[in-house]
C-alpha cells in the first residue's frame, strides 16, 4: 500500500508524504472582442462582396474604353479580399488591413469621380463593409459614418440631395452598421464558447480538489485503524489467540467498510453520519489504548451540518490515534448552541508529525478548514501544555425532517 501511495504521488508530480497541492482559482477575463475576424463571418463577407460588385461590373462592361473600369472593379475586389483575409490573423498587425481599406477607399472615390453614374454607388457599401470587418472595433463605427457621408456627397447621383441621402448614405450606413453588428455577435459567440470551456475546466478542478480531500479523509482514518489493529494482533498473537483473532476480524470489517466508502465517494453519494463516526471513533481510540469520553447535548441537526461534524470527528480522531500519544480523549458536541460546537481534546504530548501538530496545518486540517469555511464555519487547532485541542464551529442550519421522524419513532 505504501508503495502504491508513493507511486501515485510521484505520478501526480508530488513527493510522497507532501501535502496535496493547492489548486489556484481560475480567474475568467472580462469578455472582449478578439483581434481577429471571427471565422464564421469570412464566407458571408466574401459572398456579400460579390453581390456588391455586380453593379460596378455591369457598368464596366458598357464603359468605353472598358479596361480602366475593369481595373477599378478588380482593384476594389482584391483590396476587399485582402482586408478581410489579413484581419483573420489572431495576433495581427493593424497596418495591412488598414492599407487594404485605404486602397479600397481610393478606388471608390476614383470611380465616383471618373464615371459619375449610380452603378458605382455600391462601392461605398463595399467600403463600409470592409471598414466594419477589418479595422479595429474602436474606430470602425465612426469610419462607417464617414463613409456614409462620402456616399451622400459623391457625384454619382442624378437626382436631388434627398435622393442621394436616402439611396446612398442610408444604404451605406446600414451595410456598415449591420456588418459591424454581426462582427460583434460573432465575437461574443466565440467568447462565450471560450468561457464555457474555462468553466468546464474550473468545474473539473473543483471536483478533483473535493475528491482528493474526501480520499485523504477516508483512507487516512481507515488506514490508521488498520495499523492499530494490526499492531494489536502482533502483540496478542503469541499469548492470546482469541483476542488476536477478534482484532483480525476487525481489520477485515474495517477494510470492507473502507472499500464501500471509497466506492461511495467515487460516485459522489457518500453520506456517513455523525453517529457512525462517533462509534468508529470509540472503536479506534479503544484499539489504540486511548480512553474515549463523548459528551453530547442538544437536538438532532440537519443532514448538511451532521456531515460536516462527522468530518471533524473523523479528522480529529485520526490525528489523536496517529500522533498524539494520548491516554485520554474527550469529544464534546454542543448542538444546543449557535454556532454548533464540536471539540476534540486529548492529553498527549504529540511528536509534531501530524496535521496541525506543528506550526503549519497538514493537508487534512487544511482541507477540513476549507470545508467549514465554505459553510460559514471555522476551525481552530491549538497545542497547549496539557494536550491538543481541535475546535470547530458551524452555523446552525436547522433540524432535518428525517431526524425528527426518527426521534418520534
Amino acid at each position: 500500500m505504501a508503495a502504491m501511495t508513493e507511486a501515485a504521488a510521484r505520478a501526480d508530480g508530488c513527493e510522497p508524504g507532501s501535502p496535496a497541492p493547492r489548486l489556484s482559482p481560475l480567474r475568467l477575463s472580462r469578455p472582449r472582442l478578439p483581434a481577429r475576424l471571427p471565422g464564421r463571418l469570412l464566407v458571408p463577407a466574401l459572398a456579400l462582396s460579390v453581390l456588391l460588385l455586380i453593379g460596378p461590373a455591369a457598368a464596366a462592361a458598357s464603359a468605353v474604353p472598358a479596361w480602366p473600369a475593369w481595373t477599378l472593379v478588380a482593384a476594389a475586389g482584391l483590396s476587399f479580399v485582402g482586408a478581410v483575409l489579413s484581419s483573420r490573423r489572431a495576433h495581427r498587425d493593424a497596418r495591412p488591413p488598414a492599407a487594404f481599406v485605404a486602397l479600397l477607399a481610393a478606388v471608390t472615390v476614383t470611380a465616383a469621380l471618373a464615371y459619375r453614374t449610380g452603378a458605382w454607388q455600391t462601392l461605398f457599401s463595399l467600403l463600409a463593409v470592409a471598414v466594419a470587418l477589418a479595422l479595429p472595433t474602436r474606430v470602425a463605427p465612426p469610419l462607417v459614418a464617414v463613409t456614409a457621408v462620402l456616399a451622400a456627397i459623391a457625384p454619382v447621383h442624378e437626382g436631388s440631395f434627398g435622393d442621394a441621402l436616402w439611396s446612398g448614405a442610408l444604404t451605406t450606413l446600414l451595410a456598415g452598421i449591420t456588418t459591424y453588428g454581426f462582427r460583434r455577435m460573432g465575437a461574443v459567440i466565440e467568447e462565450l464558447a471560450r468561457t464555457r470551456e474555462e468553466l468546464a475546466v474550473a468545474a473539473v478542478s473543483a471536483e478533483r480538489l473535493r475528491f482528493s480531500r474526501d480520499l485523504h479523509d477516508l483512507l487516512g482514518h481507515t488506514l490508521s485503524m488498520v495499523v492499530v489493529k494490526a499492531e494489536a494482533v502482533r502483540r496478542l498473537a503469541p499469548r492470546d489467540t482469541e483476542a488476536a483473532m477478534r482484532h483480525a476480524a476487525d481489520i477485515e470489517a474495517i477494510g470492507r467498510q473502507a472499500l464501500t466508502e471509497v466506492r461511495e465517494a467515487v460516485t459522489g453519494y457518500r453520506d456517513a453520519g455523525l453517529a457512525f463516526e462517533l462509534n468508529g471513533a470509540r472503536a479506534a481510540l479503544a484499539a489504540a489504548g486511548v480512553d474515549c469520553v463523548v459528551e453530547e447535548s442538544g437536538p438532532a441537526l440537519s443532514r448538511e451540518t451532521d456531515m460536516l461534524l462527522s468530518w471533524v470527528v473523523r479528522e480529529g480522531v485520526t490525528n489523536v490515534v496517529r500522533h498524539s500519544g494520548a491516554r485520554r480523549c474527550v469529544i464534546t458536541l454542543r448542538r444546543d448552541r449557535d454556532p454548533v460546537l464540536v471539540e476534540i481534546r486529548d492529553d498527549g504530548a504529540g511528536d509534531g508529525a501530524g496535521d496541525g501538530a506543528g506550526g503549519d496545518d497538514g493537508s487534512g486540517l487544511r482541507g477540513l478548514r476549507e470545508r467549514l469555511a465554505a459553510a460559514g464555519g471555522r476551525l481552530t487547532a491549538v497545542r497547549g501544555p496539557r494536550g491538543f485541542v481541535l475546535t470547530a464551529e458551524i452555523p446552525h442550519a436547522g433540524v432535518d425532517d428525517d431526524d425528527h421522524l426518527k426521534d418520534g419513532l
